[in-house]
């Protein structure tokens, strides 16, 4: 249905056509007759929207209901259904150790992808945005796409990012080079997310929890919040760093501050093998590749030195779900990434920390079922969730 009232033909042109083409982008195929029923818009306003349509590219006529076969008496229905060449969305997950991207089609169907594992540290700015450029435009040329252009590209950063799509270039400097300035990426249409924020949508998307929040956990912690429905942001797009972490874990060296579970399991387990001589199965493992996974594989054979990793990451869990439940009254709190495939023990030991230290209520804290890719697809969901909002926005663009 049509809602509010335009002041102009012009605006209600807009508007009726906006309406169709939202109804288009959730129907395969439609008559005139359904999409006035969808509408409330008049036969005659609706057959004359969609020759408008027709004629800019964004809808193609069918055969008829009576030329298909559909009907054989009365008035055949004129049919149509969108243009879906007239372009493509792109999804970006711009992390800093691996860029994934996908390109589907406007109703979300996958096209297609490339994942890259980046060699060393990727902190050269321009270096990085000239790679993510690169990496979607090869993409785009994949034949799948059939020469489709891109109407939105969406990028997650792991970065504050605010609603100019810039990161602060002050403090650190890490932001800066994670987010070289994408959304003035020249001939393309932009959006720039922090990861952490489409970890959420994605989520959300996924569970249609009201009030939630998705801790995204590998080598740092990052948080997305969604209260009452809603993204939180902040003045800077920084609703969710984890820089409070310096005063859960006061001046002790060994804290990690804003590390990350993957990180944090690293860094104690290698702390605890240097000070401990026993027989500790991760004592084999190289240094390089030990991570919460072998620790939490050790823990579960009993080794000692590894349930003690084990309980540390537990306690830091409950604490920062504490403090975000104290100050958002959330009722679930997801664990997002790489590193949470078989993180149950971990929650486990985090819930019982919770009831015995810290009064309720205590969130439902949960582990994502969208592994590696939660980024990626909240990327798509955004880009998807802007096209709806206002097809003619990206349409007229494209």
């Amino acid at each position: 249905m049509v809602h509010g009232t335009a002041r102009s033909p012009r605006l209600l042109r807009r508007m009726n056509s906006a309406a169709l083409l939202r109804f288009a982008l959730d129907t395969e195929e439609f008559t005139a007759g359904e999409a006035m029923a969808a509408s409330g818009l008049t036969r005659a306003t609706v057959l004359g929207v969609c020759t408008d349509l027709v004629a800019a590219g964004w809808l193609e006529e069918l055969a008829d209901s009576r030329e298909a076969g559909l009907t054989q008496r009365g008035r055949p229905a004129r049919r149509y259904r969108l243009r879906e060449q007239v372009g493509v969305l792109v999804g970006v997950d711009a992390d800093e150790a691996v860029l994934r991207v996908e390109v589907c089609s406007l109703r979300g169907r996958r096209l297609a992808e490339r994942t890259l594992e980046l060699e060393g540290p990727t902190r050269d700015g321009p270096a990085r945005r000239e790679l993510v450029s690169r990496t979607v435009a090869e993409v785009l040329a994949e034949p799948a796409v059939g020469g489709a252009p891109s109407l939105l590209t969406v990028i997650g950063v792991p970065a504050p990012v605010d609603a100019d799509g810039a990161s602060p270039t002050d403090d650190p400097p890490f932001w800066a080079a994670m987010n070289p300035g994408f959304a003035d990426t020249p001939g393309a249409r932009v959006l720039v997310e922090n990861d952490a924020n489409l970890a959420v949508l994605a989520e959300h998307a996924h569970r249609q929890v009201a009030h939630m929040a998705a801790l995204l956990t590998g080598e740092r912690f990052g948080a997305g919040l969604v209260v009452d429905g809603r993204l939180l942001r902040g003045r800077r797009g920084g609703a969710g760093e984890m820089r409070m972490l310096e005063l859960l874990v006061g001046s002790d060296p060994d804290a990690g501050t804003t590390d990350g579970l993957g990180a944090l399991a690293r860094r104690w387990a290698l702390g605890a093998l240097a000070r401990d001589d026993g027989s500790s199965s991760l004592r084999s493992v190289d240094p390089e590749v030990l991570g919460i996974a072998e620790v939490l594989a050790a823990a579960a054979d009993g080794d000692v030195l590894a349930l003690g990793v084990l309980r540390r990451l537990g306690e830091r869990l409950a604490r920062l779900v504490a403090v975000i439940e104290s100050l958002l009254d959330v009722e679930e709190i997801v664990l997002c990434g790489a590193d949470v495939t078989g993180i149950g023990p971990v929650l486990d030991e985090a819930r019982t920390v919770l009831e015995e230290q810290f009064s309720p209520p205590w969130p439902e804290l949960t582990a994502s079922t969208l592994g590696r890719e939660v980024v990626l697809r909240g990327a798509v969901a955004l880009a998807l969730d802007r096209l709806r909002e206002d097809p003619l926005a990206l349409l007229d663009e494209g």
